[in-house]
């Protein structure tokens, strides 16, 4: 064989050899395809794959809410400055905002804990339940903020702020009169007036699960609006009861709550007649009452004791000034706050009922 003919065959099988060698050491080598992102997704837990899904594609809500962006909200709490906040509700603290359209309003910033399970569920719970309703005597929602792990509800402003604060703060009840007998009644009559709403005229039903006066607004005219439903649940019309975990304030769950049971509208009846307590005496309903021979009882028993006894001005905030002609207004707002307190769930009545007993029971009429 001539040179030249072996020189040409030399080289064709090194071609021949490099190639293959190069094609094994190329698959060999060559990186997995990373898999389909919906499949990965299956083995995170379930909070972490709705924590990481966009807000758009988890969850719909009335198209009549504004989507407000985090830049807008703060500059409008001078971002989120101390100086702002106005309270603290569910999951974080409110604040007085003044939004670009120039109205005021209360923006309530959740705190990291709304990124729990729990915590998103509020969330949605808020928006879906507060953004479809309208009432006097409800809260109006406005629009909503979802930026990344920012959450935010953004409410009509009012100007009195809390009950709570009305109740209970000390530096208002120096700088400020000490709330009127018929203020008392009025709010009473509006809070009893937007849950009946609640329960008996939305469709589903509506069940809060945490009255209490920190979730009681009240605007310039002192009219009551029911605010804060992150825990409030909607019932079907197959069922009468919502939620097996425990939800609410201590001092006003009902007794069934705290033994596990499951909620139902007769829970808010109880917490009603709570609030009752709390705005004729000013005690706060988590603080044990002393009694004469010094032992504690709840606010429930203790007032429920004066109202067996008749012993009704013991229970009434003693700064009030109230006349005579009003005793029996009071013995018939007494009456309505002991059977909203009943053990039994089965012996208080509707929100329904507790309107036409008021009506019927306090006989001057508060516009």
């Amino acid at each position: 064989m001539d040179a030249p003919l072996e020189a040409l065959i030399a080289a064709v099988v090194a071609f021949v050899f490099i190639s293959l060698l190069f094609g094994f050491l190329a698959l060999v080598c060559r990186k997995p395809q990373p898999k389909p992102q919906f499949l990965a997704s299956r083995s995170l837990p379930s909070s972490a794959i709705v924590a990481s899904a966009p807000f758009e594609e988890s969850d719909t809500f009335d198209p009549a809410l504004d989507r407000v962006s985090l830049a807008e909200l703060a500059a409008a709490t001078k971002n989120f400055s101390p100086e702002s906040i106005i309270g603290d509700g569910t999951f974080g603290f409110v604040y007085k905002a003044q939004l670009p359209s120039g109205v005021i309003a209360a923006v309530k910033k959740l705190s990291s804990d709304a990124f729990s399970p729990h915590g998103l569920r509020q969330f949605r719970a808020e928006i879906t339940t507060l953004g479809s309703l309208r009432h006097p005597n409800l809260a109006r929602i406005l629009g909503f903020c979802s930026s990344g792990r920012d959450r935010m509800l953004i409410y009509e402003y009012l100007e009195q702020g809390s009950l709570d604060s009305w109740l209970h703060d000390e530096e208002m009840n120096c700088s400020e009169p000490v709330l009127a007998w018929p203020v008392r009644v009025k709010i009473v009559k509006g809070v009893a007036a937007g849950l009946k709403f609640l329960h008996d005229e939305c469709q589903p039903p509506v069940i809060h699960r945490d009255i209490k006066a920190g979730n009681i607004l009240l605007d310039g005219e002192f009219q009551a609006r029911i605010a804060d439903f992150g825990l409030a649940r909607q019932v079907d019309g197959s069922r009468s009861h919502v939620s097996t975990q425990a939800a609410g304030t201590m001092g006003y769950m009902a007794p069934e709550l705290r033994d596990g049971l499951m909620a139902t509208a007769k829970a808010d009846v109880y917490s009603f007649g709570v609030l009752m307590l709390e705005i004729a005496s000013t005690r706060r309903p988590s603080w044990p009452v002393r009694e004469e021979g010094g032992y504690e009882v709840s606010l429930v028993k203790w007032a429920r004791k004066r109202i067996e006894e008749g012993s009704l001005r013991e229970i009434l905030d003693h700064r009030m000034e109230i006349g005579e002609g009003k005793v029996g207004e009071i013995e018939g707002f007494m009456a309505v706050a002991y059977k909203c307190t009943e053990e039994s769930a089965k012996k208080r009545p509707s929100m329904r009922e507790v309107v036409l007993l008021l009506d019927q029971l306090l006989q001057e009429k508060i516009n």
